[in-house]
């Protein structure tokens, strides 16, 4: 019997490299990402682990090298719809509130079938702040505000830098729980953490930054 043809990966680096001021960031880089698959960035402080994870979101451009979207030349602003990006500023309007930001990135990337926002908003921990306005939250209850776009929105790719800090216990095991549900799925994410203890069950796959 013949076995099926291997599908090609959801993201590939091909000898990627970044300069800043013509000065090596990190490069050349080789790594890829496929379905169901969470992999862990690893790197010293300014080893280019933000870096990458925003030339991939598509806030910088690539200096050197080759990326490929399941198999096909990387064609930049034709894939946002498919990649969702968390990083430290965490893109809330601050007098807006969670349910309106919400509505606003649905509105720009669409939603995912079988569940409403305000069920989205209860998961995510957000009961009873639904209307409040973002700059009135904790640290926390503003993380949980992004991290919601994980659930309803329709993104293949996740790109999460630090997606644990200003979390307390139970939202570190909420972050692990939506990464497992998004593999489970046969999504990829690309995750940043210096709290790598804390990083799901079992051994991610791991892609080590080098200047």
């Amino acid at each position: 019997m013949t076995a099926p043809p291997a599908r090609p990966a959801l993201l590939q680096a091909r000898a990627l490299a970044f300069h800043r001021q013509d000065e090596p960031v990190f490069g050349p880089l080789d790594f890829s990402v496929g379905a169901g698959e969470i992999a862990l960035i690893e790197g010293d402080n300014g080893s280019g682990k933000t870096t990458l994870l925003r030339i991939l979101a598509g806030l910088l451009h690539v200096d050197e090298g080759q990326l490929l979207w399941r198999g096909e030349p990387w064609q930049g602003d034709a894939h946002l719809g498919d990649i969702l990006f968390l990083g430290h500023h965490l893109g809330l309007k601050g007098d807006l509130s969670p349910r309106e930001n919400l509505a606003v990135a649905a509105g720009l990337y669409g939603r995912r079938d079988g569940l409403a926002p305000a069920d989205a908003l209860r998961q995510i921990g957000l009961a009873g702040y639904e209307d409040e306005p973002v700059r009135r939250l904790s640290a926390g209850q503003k993380k949980r505000a992004a991290l919601v776009r994980l659930l309803l929105l329709p993104a293949t790719l996740w790109l999460l830098d630090e997606p644990y800090a200003n979390l307390d216990r139970s939202g570190i095991e909420l972050v692990n729980g939506l990464l497992a549900q998004h593999a489970a799925r046969g999504g990829a994410a690309l995750v940043t953490s210096h709290g790598a203890v804390s990083f799901l069950d079992g051994a991610p796959r791991r892609i080590r930054m080098h200047a």
